[in-house]
This record gives structure tokens, sequence and C-alpha cells, in this order.
């Protein structure tokens, strides 16, 4: 299938890219910032940039998707603390896939809160990657594909945000611990 392109900023190509992607953006944005007022603030932003583009996307689709996953990051980066409803998929990856972390400890809004500060630690690239594997439930495959680069790349950068993660989750868990 070739990449769509799609020429900005006509009105209906804009409005027929908000009819197609609205949903996805605002769900996309939702699960990494935990907060419908900021997954649309994200979906909000994103469209008006596309509609004040001057030149044609690429693949419109992926374009759209990632910019979303990307803007949601950058405004947990933007906040000192990030809060509101819990990431109860993201918590439930970290609590089974890892194991022996204290979150039992945590209600699943602290984690969700947790998860978001860690995860807006990351770099760019890693948090990009781990909000499309465990937020948007997509494989290491549609990742390398989306991201264009190898699986493997996507594997070990996947791995070593997890880790991290963990390390932070376990130093964010003991200061929650401390002002108990």
């Amino acid at each position: 299938m070739a990449a769509a392109s799609v020429s900005i900023p006509s009105t209906d190509s804009i409005s027929h890219l908000f009819a197609e992607h609205y949903r996805r953006v605002l769900l996309a944005a939702y699960r990494i910032t935990g907060s419908m007022a900021d997954a649309e603030d994200v979906a909000q932003s994103l469209f008006l940039r596309l509609a004040s583009a001057d030149r044609p996307i690429e693949n419109a689709s992926s374009y759209i998707y990632r910019a979303a996953i990307n803007g949601a990051l950058d405004l947990l980066r933007r906040r000192a603390t990030a809060a509101t409803d819990p990431l109860e998929y993201a918590a439930h990856i970290v609590a089974t896939g890892w194991g022996s972390l204290p979150e039992a400890d945590l209600s699943s809004r602290q984690l969700g809160d947790a998860l978001r500060v860690a995860i807006s630690e990351l770099p760019a690239r890693a948090a990009e990657m781990f909000a499309l594997r465990y937020l948007e439930e997509l494989g290491n495959r549609e990742i390398a594909a989306l991201m264009e680069t190898s699986q493997a790349v996507v594997a070990v950068t996947l791995h070593n945000a997890r880790t991290r993660l963990k390390k932070r989750l376990t130093e964010l868990d003991r200061k929650i611990n401390e002002t108990r």
C-alpha cells in the first residue's frame, strides 16, 4: 500500500483527517496523559498544527498517530508532576511483568502518576516506543515499520526502557513511602 500524501491546509482535507483520526488521536493521548482534558488539548494542538502546515504530509495516518503520542509525551515532560486518572493497563504490565516491585503498596492512581513521571523522563525515542508497545499495544514489527527502524532496535530500546522504568519506579516508590 503506497503512502498517502495529503496537502495541507485544505479545509476539506483537514475535515477529512479530523473525522478519520480524531478518535484514535484522542485515545492515544488519553492513554499516555491519563486525562481527557489533556488528551483533548493534544488533539486540538495537533489538528491546529496540521491546519497551518504549508507542505504535504507523507503517510498522514502514521504521521498523525506518532504526532499524537509525541504531543502527549511532550505534555508530560513539560509538567513537573503529571496526575489524574490511572494508567491501568501500563500499571498492570509493570506489576505483572516485573514481579517484585513494591507497587502493591501504591494505589493505582499513585502508580499511574509515578509511571507517567518515569515515562516522561525516558529519552524521546524510547518513550515513544514504550507508549506504542504498552499503551497502544502495537507489536515490535509494527513499531519498527512505523518508526522506520529494525525490530532488533525496537526490542533493545524497549528492554532498556523497561529497565530504566523499573529502577525509576522503585525510586519513586521509596519517596512515596518516606512521606507516609
